[in-house]
């Protein structure tokens, strides 16, 4: 006999084989529909559906249905409605379990339930979802909570490394994790779960009596004040609104703390912290060395306790900071991935990192107090990203071999040492006023923008096979290397100036049908006079965009009529300018043409022949007295500017 059969909610395979254990248990053409949180159930050669959440759309119906018995929300409640449904998240339990609560309140019970939703879960939904974490292993429930509580959204490497069970068995209790659909892996490989997953975890946590975790300002002052057990403590995580004073550390509780693996505290507002005495001149006594994740914004001391030996540390967060310096000696941290040092306005002097051959993340962005970086850094042969930024003191930096470096705003930095790995993401060199030379290999995209001492481009970076952005707008730059135009993946082009130099005359190379991708080209304020521009200008078969105002050229090459994908060409106040060539109406995709604030008498015939375009400009042109006799024939004409213009007939 041929049957249909659905199996809801299977989480043991011992049920599943005995409702529905063989093929030959049911006739050809039978299907049995096996719904599961628990993927390890499901056969490889199974087919297998893996429901999603559900679009806002549905989500709304779902709701309204329980809420209104209908599929659209009553106006009055229309408000309310979208704050449920965007806390919902597209689970349809939830959207059941509140539509049904909310169902013929008032407005007032409304607005008091959907703020209490806000806040908290409802406790009906969380005992439902905990099923799924009953049916975990002690070890299991452990890492999930962790998760739950402290990892949401953070990067599944660094996370894997935190746990006491070795990197493989970690690895196999997220796959658990995942099979479960208690957590997923995000596109950018971070840890996340669902809202009510999470909410669901922070509600075991909260009636567990020994769970080992604090999670609020109470729980860590009973701890501290000797009210709870300390040596059970393996976390302590939280976030202070109201002052907090520091001098709260007794060294007794804190040396209790052996099993302390996770540290977090962070200020709502960083002006919170109270100004301590005791903070400025010394510093904590004492830290766990069992510490795996240390994230304390705004620490409040000068340096770390030099009794602080946390081998087993990943991650290192001390952003905001009043540190002065980490250590006076060198220190061994063979597991720490991240350091973030970011914004400690009074560091002076990073730390020896030979003792970190696996950091892979510095950022010492705004450390305004920096002169130099420890040349040891160059050791750190597994460092993928270096972040500098707004270091406005820093002076020198040693080799680095990275992926993505930051140098935004380094304003006193005047060279640094070749730089080699970063060639597949963003460098930013913006603003670096003092630069006065570059290293020859950098990376996909290139920002020196406002060095404004910046003369030249290293001659080699026609070898940036893979550079598709170069943004040099605001530097002395007047003559780009010829390599240039092998740049065949290289979208856009900035040279911009502020004004026009008299004495500086910039002259871009031949292109020899180079540049083959280049679409965007800014030449702005350049000072190009006759020459400067390459006459074979119209081989740039991509160009869509030309920017060339405020120039002193009296004439532009005639195959810049040749640009066949031009769709916008800007010649406004060239004032040198008198004519344009005689068939720039063979630019067919031009939409926009600027060419106010010249000095041209007359305008060739054949721009009554542009028939994409939209816009031309050309108020204040002075000296022209009358239009093109057939302009009218440009059929795709919307708007056209005559501002200071007198027309004869």
């Amino acid at each position: 006999m041929k049957v249909l059969i659905v199996l809801d909610d299977i989480d043991e395979r011992d049920h599943l084989e005995y409702l529905a254990g063989g093929v030959g248990w049911f006739g050809n053409g039978s299907r049995v529909i096996v719904t599961t949180r628990n993927r390890q159930l499901i056969e490889n050669n199974d087919a297998i559906y893996e429901v999603k959440t559900l679009p806002d759309d549905e989500a709304m119906q779902l709701f309204s249905q329980h809420a209104f018995k209908k599929k659209v929300p009553d106006e009055c409640f229309e408000k309310f409605s979208l704050e449920v449904v965007n806390k919902a998240n597209g689970l349809p339990l939830a959207l059941k379990v509140w539509g049904s609560l909310l169902h013929k309140k008032g407005v007032d019970k409304w607005k008091k339930i959907v703020d209490q939703i806000k806040k908290k879960s409802n406790l009906e939904i969380v005992e439902k979802l905990k099923i799924s974490y009953d049916g975990l292993e002690p070890e299991e429930q452990k890492i999930f909570l962790d998760i739950a509580c402290f990892f949401r959204g953070e990067n599944k490497e660094e996370v894997m490394q935190i746990f006491e069970s070795n990197e493989s068995e970690a690895e196999y209790i997220l796959d658990v994790l995942i099979d479960k659909s208690l957590v997923f892996i995000s596109v950018y490989d971070d840890i996340e779960m669902h809202d009510l997953i999470e909410d669901m975890g922070k509600y075991i946590v909260k009636m567990q009596t020994n769970s080992g975790r604090i999670m609020n300002v109470k729980g860590f002052k009973d701890v501290m004040m000797g009210n709870m057990e300390t040596k059970a403590v393996e976390a302590i995580w939280f976030t202070y609104s109201e002052k907090l004073c520091f001098s709260i550390f007794p060294k007794d509780a804190m040396k209790n703390m052996q099993s302390l693996r996770i540290l977090g505290i962070f200020p709502k507002d960083v002006s919170n912290r109270m100004p301590d005495s005791n903070c400025q001149d010394g510093t904590i006594e004492y830290l766990s060395n069992e510490l795996r994740w240390f994230a304390w914004i705004d620490y409040p001391w000068k340096l770390l306790p030099e009794n602080f030996n946390p081998t087993m540390l990943v991650h290192l967060d001390l952003r905001c900071s009043s540190l002065h310096y980490l250590w006076n000696e060198t220190k061994q941290l063979p597991s720490l991935r991240r350091l973030n040092l970011s914004c400690s306005k009074s560091l002076k002097r990073t730390p020896d990192f030979k003792g970190m051959p696996n950091l892979k993340y510095l950022n010492l962005k705004q450390c305004t107090s920096l002169k130099e970086v420890h040349p040891s850094l160059k050791d750190c042969k597994e460092l993928k990203q270096l972040n500098l930024s707004y270091c406005t003191n820093l002076e020198r930096f040693p080799y680095v071999n990275v992926e993505f470096l930051n140098l935004e705003r380094c304003s006193s930095l005047e060279k640094f040492p070749e730089i080699l790995g970063i060639r597949e993401l963003p460098l930013s060199l913006n603003g670096m006023e003092n630069l006065v030379s570059l290293p020859s290999s950098i990376c996909k995209s290139l920002d020196v923008s406002n060095c404004s001492k910046l003369e030249s481009l290293p001659e080699e970076i026609g070898d940036l096979e893979n550079l598709e952005e170069l943004d040099a707008s605001y530097t002395l730059i007047s003559r780009p290397p010829s390599s240039i135009i092998r740049l065949n993946k290289l979208r856009s082009l900035d040279f911009q100036k502020r004004k026009s130099e008299d004495r500086v005359y910039f002259v871009f190379p031949l292109v020899n049908q180079g540049l083959l991708s280049l679409e965007d080209l800014d030449l702005s304020y350049c000072n190009i006079r006759d020459g400067g521009l390459p006459e074979d200008i119209g081989s740039l078969s991509s160009l869509k965009m030309l920017h060339l105002r405020v120039n002193s050229f009296e004439y532009l090459p005639r195959s810049i009529s040749q640009l066949g994908a031009l769709e916008y060409l800007d010649l406004s106040n060239c004032k040198r300018l008198t004519q344009l060539p005689e068939d720039i109406g063979c630019l067919s995709s031009l939409t926009k043409l600027k060419l106010n604030g010249n000095n041209f008498e007359h305008l060739p015939q054949s721009i009554s022949k542009l028939g994409a375009l939209e816009y031309l400009n050309l108020s204040d042109c002075k000296r022209l007295t009358k239009l093109p006799e057939y302009i009218g024939c440009a059929s795709s004409l919307k708007e056209l500017y005559l501002k200071e213009i007198i027309l004869r007939s």
